[in-house]
């Protein structure tokens, strides 16, 4: 019989999807489940963006250029510009299939196999996932629930470097803890890669979504880091685009750019009805976002509010993105997502959980805790809290 590969039997399952047959089995017996699993906004699309899918003037849906439409990264440059990015322009930008596809791109086009990236943790399950498919070893930075994920002292990451590291990779804010970078540790950052000669790739796909009057700061802001910078994009969370798929690398790095380019070439071309959509989303209005947020923040502040009237848990409270971690008094979180699908329900209703492991590359981190996505309206929020803390009561490891 023909084997596996090796790399294919290394690939992670995903701790946000893995669980899928215990939820459809659930919704099969007929129980209600709220999804705390994964991060599918329940916002309403722009309408603009929906429109111009609707109402367009395609007699043949042809190819794009393999970088994504001109027109879409002039206007993609110009968005980069309204928040103090001025050096970026068309040029800069290739549009991809979704920020994980510009992930890839990345990773293929710095490093090679054995190379190393470190990265902070918990982090962005997938990053495993595509460590692992291109052939590159996560040196792993933990951060802990105690002091709220805060980065250790940036000087850390000095003492992790090696003949092999190529570059350090931040999700800004975080997923799967919600923090929020301050511009402080993005200079330190910054200063440690020029020092260095390594890559500084930031993940920033959930940059408007920013509480507690904080500010963003994008590494695409810091002066002298041009050639180290490149900067991983997506529609999906910012405009509630999760199925159009579009996403973008950003690099002032001509190499960068050029060798991503042959990966783009190679799958051919981004969506082009994607492409519409996200092109007119641009133009989405301020008071958009503003309602969002404030939606999010409200949200947010219920679901701690609620989550600090259970005894023996530990929450990791979010400045930016829609995601918290939450220690359980509990010793297997994966066996416990399952039982909770499974075997338990409060009136008809469960909920469904992802296992924290699975957002560390550290083996034994994060056994005990669950990443919840806010993402949900606030009556939903309250029963799944509330289904959480009955379960607790009755569960035993």
């Amino acid at each position: 019989m023909p084997s596996i590969s090796k790399k294919g039997n290394n690939m992670p399952e995903s701790p946000i999807r893995k669980l899928v047959p215990y939820s459809e089995k659930a919704h099969a017996l007929g129980k209600t489940v709220y999804h705390l699993n994964i991060g599918q906004p329940d916002i309403k699309s722009p309408e603009i963006a929906m429109d111009a899918v609707k109402i367009h003037s395609l007699d043949v849906l042809a190819y794009s250029r393999s970088e994504g439409s001109h027109d879409y990264r002039v206007k993609i440059a110009e968005y980069y510009k309204g928040f103090g990015a001025t050096q970026i322009e068309a040029e800069d930008i290739i549009v991809t299939t979704g920020g994980s596809e510009a992930l890839l791109f990345a990773f293929g086009s710095i490093m090679d196999v054995d190379d190393e990236i470190i990265i902070p943790e918990p982090f962005y399950a997938n990053y495993n996932g595509f460590s692992v498919a291109s052939g590159v070893n996560i040196v792993p930075v933990i951060s802990k629930i105690e002091n709220n994920f805060a980065l250790p002292p940036i000087e850390e990451f000095e003492k992790l470097i090696s003949p092999k590291t190529k570059a350090i990779l931040i999700c800004n804010p975080g997923n799967p803890t919600g923090y929020l970078y301050s511009k402080e540790e993005i200079q330190k950052l910054a200063e440690i890669v020029k020092k260095h000669d390594l890559f500084l790739i930031a993940d920033e796909v959930y940059r408007e979504f920013i509480y507690d009057g904080k500010k963003f700061h994008s590494i695409l802001q810091e002066k002298g880091i041009e050639q180290h910078a490149i900067v991983i994009d997506s529609v999906s969370k910012r405009y509630s685009m999760c199925g159009a798929r579009i996403g973008y690398l950003v690099s002032k790095n001509k190499e960068v750019i050029k060798t991503a380019l042959k990966y783009a070439q190679a799958r051919l071309s981004p969506p082009t009805f994607a492409q519409i959509a996200s092109e007119a989303a641009l133009q989405t209005p301020a008071y958009y976002f503003e309602e969002v947020i404030k939606e999010y923040s409200h949200r947010r502040n219920l679901l701690i509010e609620e989550l600090r009237k259970i005894e023996g848990i530990k929450i990791g409270v979010p400045n930016g993105a829609f995601y918290c971690i939450v220690e359980l008094p509990i010793k297997n979180a994966e066996e416990f997502a399952k039982w909770l699908l499974s075997d338990f329900d409060v009136d008809g209703e469960t909920v469904m959980l992802a296992p924290a492991a699975g957002f560390y590359s550290s083996p034994n981190e994060g056994l005990n805790q669950v990443r919840i996505a806010y993402v949900l309206n606030e009556e939903s929020l309250i029963k799944s809290v509330n289904i959480l803390k009955e379960a607790l009561k009755v569960y035993k490891d």
